[in-house]
């Protein structure tokens, strides 16, 4: 499906059923998977047959929608993972082990900061933090003989920075490293990082690709354009044999394409078994045929209610790349000219007193550990999804403690902003 526009993308890459076939992708509710000899399932554990044994690694009905988003963002390999949480843990943890580095944005949602901070540290996994608005000089600086990976998010959670990803592709790539970018907010619709330079692509599907709070899940996409034979030294996971599956070299085997992936699969998902369950990944597809209608109302709903807060008394600061204000909508607009997502985040004067008091007035937007969704919610990060996160971090991360976050759903903007405004109205 390639060479189709995103929309048709959306709605038929992935599965295509043959002649009397199901025309929904069909729900593969089984552990396991019957074979008639030992041999024809031999080859499977020795990856010398394409199929499924267990679902703990892999599962048809996964695969189909892996496929789909492969597609979607121009990869030639995905899969799907039981969270966007693990996406990244296993995109990262595929290349790194005890000893290695990671360069990363400091600008990026507070889960994955505590990811890469605090649990891949006690693996033995090192970082530097760098703003994504440092300089190139800077940005090379960060780098070490041990960097293995340089991660950063599209537009980042909830500062809403936007990654230069052409400038941090052009680092990674000079010091023989991948760029890995979760790109949860924009999703494929409205940007396609691997076109910009990135190697591996992460998403929270949980967000804009479900769209309705059903289903937790996340996805990794590769490119299949890093060269991983031409950096041999650094990636001996992919560049030497694997003893753990009679000694197969993935680069080898399966080429720029299909190593990362596979390797992922056969170990991390074997090993830690953090697969997405078909039920989910089944309405994962239902919200991925509608996500190119929904991302074009969330974008117009997510300008209106920036466009207001921005002109609001009451509102010291608004991030949103679509403002022409903002610091970053000149870089927006060359990587997502169609518009970001319906996120916005605001700060307003009287700090986190006023935060919490305008949040209790709201009448539509519902306080929720949530963003993305069709129905419109919103949460102080510094006391929810960022608390784990100090002042100074908070500080580098671009999220004050008095910070809002509103992701705009798909209802009426007038209602949204009305609703916004009797809440402000509140604030004293």
């Amino acid at each position: 499906m390639s060479d189709f526009k995103m929309e048709t993308k959306c709605v038929q890459s992935g599965y295509r059923p043959g002649n009397g076939e199901p025309r929904q992708i069909p729900i593969v509710q089984s552990t396991t998977f019957k074979y008639n000899t030992s041999e024809d399932m031999g080859k499977l554990f020795d990856l010398e047959a394409e199929g499924y044994f267990y679902t703990r690694l892999q599962n048809p009905t996964n695969d189909y929608v892996a496929a789909k988003i492969a597609d979607m963002e121009g990869g030639t390999a995905a899969m799907l993972t039981s969270s966007g949480q693990a996406a990244n843990f296993f995109a990262l943890f595929n290349i790194c082990e005890a000893g290695s580095h990671i360069v990363a944005s400091s600008s990026i949602y507070g889960g994955t900061f505590n990811l890469i901070d605090t649990t891949m540290r006690k693996m033995g996994v090192d970082a530097t933090f760098v703003s994504p608005d440092c300089t190139e000089e800077e940005l090379n600086a960060a780098f070490k003989d041990n960097t293995r990976a340089v991660f950063g998010e599209t537009i980042a959670n909830p500062a809403l920075t936007v990654l230069d990803i052409e400038k941090f592709a052009k680092a990674a790539h000079e010091h023989g490293v991948p760029l890995i970018v979760d790109n949860t907010f924009p999703t494929p619709v409205n940007c396609r990082p691997i076109e910009w330079g990135a190697d591996i692509v992460t998403h929270s599907t949980t967000k804009y690709m479900d769209g309705h709070g059903a289903a937790v899940g996340g996805a990794i996409v590769d490119s299949g354009r890093f060269d991983w034979m031409a950096h041999a030294d650094k990636f001996p996971g992919l560049c030497t044999p694997d003893e753990s599956y009679h000694g197969i070299t993935y680069a080898e085997k399966f080429g720029k394409e299909g190593a990362f992936i596979t390797k992922a699969t056969s170990q991390l998902m074997r090993d830690l078994g953090s697969i997405q369950a078909p039920q989910q990944a089944f309405i994962l597809n239902l919200g991925l045929e509608s996500l190119h209608v929904r991302m074009e109302r969330h974008v117009e709903n997510g300008q209106a209610v920036a466009e207001f807060l921005n002109s609001h008394p009451k509102v010291a600061h608004v991030n949103y790349p679509g403002l022409s204000t903002d610091k970053y909508h000149e870089i927006a607009k060359k990587y997502m000219p169609k518009g970001g997502c319906g996120v916005v985040s605001f700060e307003l004067k009287g700090g986190r007193e006023a935060a919490e008091a305008f949040m209790k007035e709201l009448k539509l937007a519902a306080i929720e550990t949530h963003v993305a969704d069709a129905r419109t919610c919103c949460l102080n990060p510094a006391t929810s999804t960022h608390r784990q996160m100090n002042d100074e971090q908070l500080k580098a991360a671009g999220i004050p403690a008095g910070l809002v976050r509103i992701s705009c759903g798909l209802e009426s903007k007038d209602d949204l902003i009305a609703d916004l405004s009797q809440a402000l109205d509140a604030v004293k």
